[in-house]
């Protein structure tokens, strides 16, 4: 297993239904950990890199219904 961590900035506050949907990302394999930061607008995921891209873990936030911006730099 090789974890790896992303953090994305969005746009419109989540809807309670994008709230739901993202439950269900949260239990795809390979997702571990999904935090927000509502202050900042920003997403934390860590995954597992040997099971899932980055651009797959975007997919499925956008999927549920995220309005993604961008993805930002780990210090």
């Amino acid at each position: 297993m090789t974890a790896l961590d992303v953090v994305f900035r969005y746009g419109q506050h989540p809807s309670p239904a994008t709230f739901r949907a993202l439950q269900g990302v949260r239990e795809v394999y390979g997702i571990r950990l999904i935090r927000f930061d509502p202050r900042e607008q920003t997403i934390h995921v860590e995954y597992d890199a040997s099971r899932l891209s980055e651009q797959t873990v975007a997919g499925l936030l956008r999927g549920a219904g995220l309005d993604l911006r961008e993805k930002l730099q780990l210090a």
